[in-house]
């Protein structure tokens, strides 16, 4: 009988997507890494008339209860650190003491509608990306931000500090006040050449530079749990708050089992989905600005050339749409339906502006269709149907353009995140692609995480060594082309279809 390997550390991930939340340990038993899923919950945002906020009272509950429930566990003794990853761009505000003036507004809420233009009336957009190399949507921060110098001036004024979510979650475990910086890339705020606060924007805008915190390094530790936190959860005194890739995407990044040198892109598939690929150099040229892509900072020195497109929110809409109406089937029961509508009859642009906000998904892209004079989808599995086609189109058309910047093909394609688990959508990518799709780990952010934190606590010497560990301990599919040249064909209508937006999404 083989002796099972026992366990050598553990590692708790704080992981919170736009839409759940969870507490992961990584597990390290003598060179494999196993992830326990400790803790799931909803991220439901509270609607108070036209605002929308997050409700971070209660993810503060959740995360407190996935920690004393790991505290119970038989390896609770191996426990070493613990790392959180959030979505980007939301904040809160702290007064004096530390404590959250107001709940934080969700990237969603309408208040930010018309900021950017606003915004361009005191700095212009070629500024902007100049100092921050960031992709212009209206939820970064800095329009936010804006929002809240218009709307509540007296708040802004009584603020000691911002912190990010992720910032503020570090806060209330160890009690500092820092800013990781793969997040504070993703405010607009922050300038990646300097590694420093984009001061000009701050100034432009009426920002004062006293409310923006000071930066921490993913792999540096924050500090240690908190004396109350020890005793309310039960973990060790011992256990450490370390910096990771705070935005969830530069952990997701950071846990992508890809080999050093290989030329490959990845896909952050979830709610939002994020193409890129990790690079060496600020891409800050007039070509990255016209086509709209971002440099956010990575792990370990890195930059990800990126471009965020709306993902699999359109999906989740649809399907809140149609549980109101009383039609309420799983994810896995609509991608059964999925399958059996037809293939490459119509499609929408995943970015139009109609498709960003809540709203009646179906009836919006039946309404697409027929506006752009193709093919109405009659029923659920069609527009279904239509909408992950039009996902993999989006990424085929992205893609290029990333190849463009960069100066090389990418042979390969690394999908990560929750929308791995739609097997039709991983099809769809490699027939649009035409080359390899590379799917897994599915919980690539937490694996990042916990690689981050393996770093600090010096288990591994670099990232490429942990991506070795992720690559042996975890499993991977991999799809190939199919039907190339119906989908070449059918790429030159979605070409046609979208060209007229092209130099703005």
């Amino acid at each position: 009988m083989l002796r099972k390997k026992s366990i050598t550390s553990v590692y708790l991930a704080i992981d919170l997507g736009a839409g759940s939340g969870r507490v992961i340990a990584g597990i390290c038993r003598e060179g494999d890494l196993e992830l326990e899923e400790i803790n799931r919950f909803e991220n439901t945002p509270i609607e108070e008339g036209k605002a929308l906020y997050w409700d971070f009272e209660n993810l503060w509950g959740e995360i407190i209860n996935g920690l004393s429930i790991a505290a119970k566990q038989p390896w609770a003794d191996k426990i070493r650190s613990i790392g959180v990853d959030t979505w980007g761009v939301d904040y809160g505000l702290l007064g004096a003491d530390n404590n959250l003036l107001k709940r934080p507004r969700n990237y969603r809420d309408p208040r930010t509608d018309g900021a950017m233009d606003e915004v361009f009336g005191k700095i212009s957009r070629e500024a902007i990306f100049g100092f921050t190399g960031i992709q212009f949507m209206q939820l970064n921060t800095l329009y936010q931000m804006h929002a809240e110098l218009r709307d509540n001036p007296d708040d802004i004024a009584a603020a000691n500090q911002f912190l990010l979510i992720p910032d503020l979650i570090n806060l209330r475990l160890s009690g500092q006040t820092v800013c990781e910086r793969t997040n504070a890339s993703t405010t607009q705020l922050y300038d990646p050449q300097k590694k420093d606060w984009a001061w000009e924007i701050f100034d432009t805008l009426g920002l004062p530079r006293s409310i923006a915190p000071d930066f921490i390094d993913a792999g540096d530790t924050v500090g240690h749990l908190l004396p109350e936190l020890v005793e309310k959860t039960g973990l060790a005194p011992t256990v450490s708050v370390v910096a990771v890739g705070s935005h969830d995407t530069a952990s997701a990044v950071a846990g992508v089992p890809s080999e050093s040198g290989s030329q490959s892109a990845f896909l952050s598939s979830g709610t939002w989905s994020l193409l890129g690929a990790e690079s060496s150099f600020v891409a800050i040229s007039e070509k990255s600005k016209e086509y709209n892509f971002t440099n956010e900072v990575g792990v370990c020195d890195t930059i990800r050339l990126l471009k965020n497109i709306n993902g699999l929110w359109i999906i989740q809409e649809a399907r809140r749409i149609w549980a109101e109406a009383g039609d309420d089937r799983s994810y896995a029961e609509l991608s059964d339906l999925t399958e059996k509508a037809p293939s490459l009859k119509s499609f929408i642009d995943p970015d139009a502006p109609q498709f960003t906000a809540r709203g009646d998904m179906p009836t919006l892209v039946q309404q697409y269709c027929c506006e752009a004079d193709q093919d109405v989808p009659q029923d659920a599995a069609e527009i279904l149907r239509i909408v992950t086609e039009s996902l993999a189109m989006k990424y085929r058309f992205v893609l290029g353009r990333l190849e463009e910047l960069l100066g090389q093909r990418m042979k390969v394609i690394h999908v990560i995140g929750g929308g791995g688990q739609n097997r039709l959508l991983n099809q769809c990518i490699a027939n649009a692609l035409g080359r390899p799709v590379i799917v897994g780990p599915f919980e690539a952010t937490a694996a990042g995480n916990i690689l981050m934190q393996m770093l600090a606590s010096e288990e591994i010497s670099t990232l490429a060594e942990g991506r070795a560990l992720v690559r042996s301990s975890m499993d991977v599919e991999e799809y190939t082309p199919q039907d190339t040249n119906a989908w070449l064909d059918a790429y030159d209508r979605f070409l046609r279809l979208i060209e007229p937006a092209t130099t703005t999404t």
